[in-house]
């Protein structure tokens, strides 16, 4: 019997390309799938830049099932492309209004209710290759946006009780309607990448990942943070004096006691 089956998936984004995909793909594994977009054939209307439309997406998933178990925050955009001074900011702001406010607002408008049901659940908030290194030249918003989506998701990791687990989904370069027209039959088809992904997703992954050559951009970049810090700030006995972590760390402890 599959993960999926009898449960309940709430998807943004869900009209086509890889929201769509990922509920079809549910749905064929016995998930009950409610998919929400702007406007599309059975999908809920939800603008997701509006926290007043996902508090409404949230109240028709429980009033329809009562429950939800998964949430993946899929919907975004491209655009605001060109050299980074000459990109119009409402196009930039566009940008950062879906794809990480849309996500935002999912998150405050599930998470709380899923944390009160009593049985396990996830969120998976979709990123993108862009959030580990510079796949698309000349994309500063895009690019920026989805490294936001990755620190939010990391951070909402901890403010969720251990039955709701946080994820991120990675993907690369899939055939979306994000993707121009001519060369979009070049790209992982969406239908593909649900069939590598929610395997991950059941196994509740931390990273969802798809594309295997983005190893190698990400390995560049970690790379080159490794041998910074090997020449420039090097490990030392007692390093962690100023590490937050370990701070925050010492004054739990301290009250603790």
């Amino acid at each position: 019997m599959s993960a999926f089956e009898g449960q309940v998936a709430v998807i943004t984004g869900g009209a086509g390309g890889i929201g769509r995909a990922l509920g079809e793909a549910l749905e064929a594994q016995g998930a009950q799938v409610l998919l929400a977009d702007l406007a599309g054939q059975g999908v809920f209307a939800c603008d997701v830049t509006r926290p007043q439309d996902c508090a409404a997406l949230a109240d028709e998933a429980w009033r329809r099932f009562g429950r939800v178990d998964l949430l993946i925050n899929n919907a975004g955009i491209g655009g605001a492309s060109g050299r980074l001074a000459q990109v119009p900011l409402d196009q930039a702001r566009r940008v950062f209004e879906v794809n990480f406010w849309g996500v935002w607002n999912g998150c405050a408008a599930f998470a709380p209710r899923m944390a009160e049901q009593e049985h396990p659940s996830a969120i998976y908030n979709v990123a993108s290759e862009n959030a580990l290194f510079c796949a698309m030249p000349r994309s500063a918003a895009y690019i920026a946006s989805k490294h936001a989506v990755l620190g939010l998701t990391e951070n909402l990791r901890e403010d969720m009780p251990p039955h709701v687990h946080v994820g991120t989904i990675i993907p690369g370069w899939v055939a979306t309607g994000i993707n121009p027209e001519a060369i979009r039959n070049q790209a992982m088809p969406a239908a593909r990448f649900a069939e590598i992904v929610l395997p991950q997703v059941a196994a509740r992954q931390r990273f969802v990942v798809s594309h295997a050559h983005n190893v190698e951009r990400m390995n560049e970049r970690v790379g080159s943070l490794e041998a910074a810090y090997a020449t420039y700030a090097p490990r030392y006995p007692g390093d962690e004096e100023y590490d937050v972590r370990h701070f925050i760390q010492r004054m739990r402890e301290g009250r603790e006691r």
